[in-house]
């Protein structure tokens, strides 16, 4: 009773005139953005960053919760009518719902994928608001020594299970650290890699570094792909936009299955949803092949809807471990973490007790996007569609401008702008050489943490080290961390194994 309590005081404060506004922006912009092939909610967080300083904390962050969801509803919208998915975690969608589009049943497609999405976000956030609490609550019992054990299970995990190759994540992971330790140590007032420059005695901000590498750097990387999109390709959805009875029967059990799928997934730091969304279509393959009459991979309607509610029963979830544990699963929520830090505020038990106005009326307004969302796309997917008639070099140009617009406005020294570019070029060369960019995110975002959890334990422990290993949390932690390692490894060997059977054949 007082979780609904709460949430009922949550939705007083998210359902004033200015909070809906800002979540009809975020859901706006992130669909957007989705839709344009490349880029994807973590470059319009990342661009929003540094102009939504001046905006009430929870204002800001009910809007980058409505970015966050609106960047998979536009992900999945150009997945199913071009095929060509925005983010990882729409490919899955695209084996069948592509596949109903090109058979004439592109708005039955794009229904499905709303409706799906709609189902998996509002189960995840009836789930985060009364688990989140409780979260929150088991979080109070950590130490320095379970957050560094939280800490380095994040690490290991985005780097060595989300990357195929895990030379590169680590490499990835590394840099971040290493960006993270540059400036003055808050303990000694030693410089560290500062090459005796003033400039870089408070380090490299945070919001430089994310807007550099998700938006610079993937804007040069696109660019210089010359991947001009056409609408030719583009199809239209005719006929209805709504599902039958028949239709109905057939997605609600995969919509109930994928929600399941994903939900686990949001708290663990696996990457986000792309390995949910591929789970859950694996799944309803295998259950299709026990039919007398298969219909995978001629547009079966279970292959859409399963993925779209385990994409965003896995991102509604994200949520909620980012405000109880402050662990961030994906990059666009490590960038998020680091808004909550420029606000000066901590994810974790404190925030429940500290800003209970924002946490509350951050969870209700997740309820409120999922509508806003099933909104905007149910009836307007073609509109959002129309996006890519917007002329490649003018927008490339645009998010170059805003980015270095979004810097300065924050610093005012041209110090950060050419950091921008630098870390931009990084950003552009770790894209063109396929190593991923989370890990990096990650490992600046969660780098402070770990190295001040690393010390407070020894200082407590006059040195024994042992003491990060002690605790029952800590020992879970590496234990669940050798688990998802070992499952990882192995999953690597048979699909390595199958690929040479199939080669040899």
């Amino acid at each position: 009773m007082d979780v609904l309590q709460l949430l009922g005081e949550g939705f007083a404060g998210a359902l004033t005139p200015a909070n809906l506004l800002w979540v009809l922006i975020g859901c706006v912009l992130g669909t957007a953005v989705g839709v344009l092939p490349g880029l994807g909610s973590s470059m319009a967080v990342a661009l929003l960053l540094p102009v939504t300083f001046s905006l009430d904390p929870t204002a800001a962050f009910i809007m980058f919760a409505g970015v966050y969801f609106g960047g998979l509803f536009g992900d999945s919208t150009m997945g199913i009518l071009m095929n060509t998915p925005g983010q990882a975690s729409a490919i899955a969608s695209t084996f069948e719902g592509h596949r109903m589009a090109l058979n004439g049943r592109a708005a039955q497609a794009l229904a499905t994928a709303a409706i799906g999405a709609f189902i998996g976000g509002f189960v995840a956030s009836v789930v985060v608001v009364f688990l989140a609490p409780a979260l929150a609550d088991f979080s109070s019992r950590f130490g320095p020594a379970e957050f560094f054990a939280l800490a380095v299970f994040a690490f290991a995990a985005t780097s060595s299970v989300v990357t195929d190759n895990v030379v590169k994540g680590l490499t990835a992971l590394f840099i971040g650290l290493g960006i993270a330790v540059i400036g003055i140590d808050g303990v000694s007032g030693a410089p560290r890699f500062t090459m005796d420059s003033p400039n870089l005695f408070d380090g490299i901000s945070l919001v430089t570094v994310t807007v550099a590498i998700l938006a610079l750097g993937e804007v040069i990387y696109v660019a210089c792909l010359e991947r001009h999109t056409s609408t030719k390709g583009l199809i239209k959805p005719t006929g209805r936009p709504w599902l039958s009875r028949q239709e109905l029967k057939e997605a609600a059990p995969a919509w109930a299955r994928g929600t399941a799928i994903g939900l686990p997934f949001g708290v663990v730091p696996a990457g986000g949803s792309e390995i949910p969304t591929f789970l859950a279509y694996g799944l309803e393959k295998r259950l299709d092949a026990r039919r007398k009459h298969p219909r995978f991979g001629t547009g079966a309607i279970r292959g859409l809807a399963a993925p779209e509610a385990a994409g965003n029963s896995t991102t509604g979830m994200a949520m909620g471990a980012l405000l109880a544990l402050g662990l961030p699963i994906s990059a666009t929520a490590a960038i998020m973490l680091a808004a909550f830090r420029q606000y000066g505020l901590q994810p974790g038990p404190l925030l429940f007790d500290r800003a209970p106005d924002l946490v509350w009326s951050l969870l209700a307004s997740f309820f409120i996007a999922m509508v806003v969302l099933l909104i905007l796309n149910l009836p307007f997917a073609m509109l959002w569609a129309k996006l890519l008639l917007i002329p490649r070099p003018y927008l490339y140009a645009g998010i170059t401008v805003f980015c270095a617009l979004g810097i300065y406005a924050t610093s005012g020294s041209t110090f950060d702008l050419l950091m921008l570019l630098g870390i931009g070029l990084l950003g552009f060369l770790m894209r063109a050489m396929d190593f991923p960019l989370a890990p990096l995110i990650i490992g600046m975002v969660l780098g402070p943490l770990a190295e001040t959890s690393l010390r407070d334990a020894a200082m407590s422990s006059n040195g024994d080290f042992s003491v990060l290993v002690q605790s029952p949390i800590t020992i879970a932690l590496y234990a669940l961390l050798a688990i998802v390692l070992v499952f990882s490894v192995r999953n690597r060997v048979v699909a390595r194994t199958r690929e040479r059977q199939a080669v040899s054949r």
